[in-house]
Order: structure tokens, then sequence, then C-alpha cells
């Protein structure tokens, strides 16, 4: 049985109050979570869907330090009247990750990530793909446009969830991520791609969006590749900043 119950506490800042503090419950386990309502909502027409999956500093369960990036740019005014949309901000339990990964150092001690996507589920993957399912079914959900995207863990989790729901998903934004460039064959032709990467990041280096980029390509799919030179981790920031991400992201359907 899935449940999503309302929640009290809020951030503090005004622009976040727009996103309504819910919970996730299926059977023993809960997943906090923020979503973002068209103004004006009418549960008689359809509307697109965004899942945004942040990264492992803001892992929790206070249903807040999720929106920290990218919440802002949903809110915005201009964006919420042109392309009124339901964004969800789910969050990631501290001990958790969105991906099946390892992470190690090198010799030179430089971050090493091995992906393993078709191990069973970590519970935050797991959570979310219900939760995305239990959303999509409702009336007011347009199944063509369900778009998914998010940063540093929150990349690798989209990719993951790109190779697990690769029938779901009209577009997919990644940023500073990576994955298992073998399992792009379940997913590259189905759905486009626009993948953002610093050049210098040192957590997460561009390598690995790189070699997605290029597994996607090989297997015939549609991709947009923006390396960012002199940028580190925080590629998120010129990539929320591009003109042409949501014109981009919402022309696509299913």
């Amino acid at each position: 049985m899935f449940t999503a119950v309302l929640m009290s506490h809020r951030p503090a800042n005004a622009q976040k109050e727009l996103y309504q503090a819910r919970l996730f419950i299926h059977e023993a386990d809960t997943m906090p979570y923020r979503i973002l309502i068209p103004d004006g909502f009418d549960g008689q027409k359809k509307y697109p869907l965004i899942v945004f999956l942040h990264g492992s500093g803001e892992r929790g369960n206070d249903n807040q330090a999720q929106l920290v990036h990218g919440a802002s740019l949903f809110s915005r005014p201009d964006v919420r009247e042109k392309y009124p949309a339901l964004v969800i901000f789910p969050q990631c339990a501290t001990d958790d990750y969105w991906a099946n990964m390892v992470d190690s150092l090198d010799a030179d001690s430089s971050r090493q990530f091995a992906f393993y996507p078709d191990r069973e589920a970590g519970k935050g993957m797991h959570m979310v793909m219900l939760l995305i399912t239990q959303l999509a079914s409702e009336k007011w959900v347009d199944q063509s446009r369900i778009y998914i995207g998010g940063l540093s863990m929150g990349g690798m989790g989209t990719f993951e969830l790109l190779y697990r729901m690769p029938d779901t998903f009209a577009a997919a934004f990644p940023m500073c991520g990576g994955g298992n460039p073998e399992t792009t064959q379940h997913f590259a032709k189905k759905v486009p791609l626009w993948i953002f990467h610093g050049q210098d990041d040192p957590v997460v280096k561009s390598e690995y969006s790189i070699a997605m980029a290029k597994a996607i390509k090989a297997n015939g799919g549609t991709v947009k590749l923006s390396l960012y030179p002199g940028v580190g981790h925080d590629v998120w920031t010129p990539a929320f900043q591009e003109a042409e991400l949501l014109p981009w992201l919402f022309s696509h359907h299913r």
C-alpha cells in the first residue's frame, strides 16, 4: 500500500515554501519528498512530472536539504507560468545511495567509482521507483512527459533509473554523475539526454560522463554533452543557467 503524508515543517526560504512536504510510505519504509504543484492546479488536466535526485551532501530525513540545488529554478514565477509541471524532490537516507556503486581511492588519491546497476536496488532507489510508479498512475500526470535529472550522487541515480525504468522517461539531465556504460543499450534509443559535467571536477571526474555519452551514441541514442572548462564539481550552477535547458526538456514526449 502506498501512502503520502503531509508534513508540517518547511524550509525557511520563502521561495521553497512552494514545495509541499510529504512522506512516501511503503510497508515498513518511509521516504521524505517535496512536491511543487502548478499554480491553478486542475485535477482534470494532465501535467508533466519532473523528478530530481539530490547529491550525497543533501541526504537525511529533514525533508529540506534536498531543495538546496535546483528547487529555485523550477519555482521561479516565469518558469511556473510557462512550464506548469509537478516537480518532485525525494530525499535519500544518510546511510544510503541512489545508485548501486562502490566508491574508492586510487593510488593517486583520486576517487574511483564502480557501478553495479544489475544488483538488487537499494532502499532509496526502490522507494523512488515506487513513488514514480504511483505518481505516474495518477490521472493528472502526463505519462508521456515524465523527466528525470539529478546531480552528483543523483546524476548516478539518474543513469541507473534509466536502466531500471527505460520505458518511463521522456528525457533526462544528469549532472556530474556517471554510470555503467554497458547499461546504455537499454535506454539509449528511448530517452534523449543532456549530460553536464565540469572539466575540472575533482570529486567525480568528467571521464565518467564522457564515457556514458560515448556509449549512448554508440548504441544509437541522442545525447548532448556540456563540459565546462574551469568548473569543478558544482556544475549545476552553470547548468541551471542554461537558457535552453527547460525548453529542451519540455519539448520531449515519450
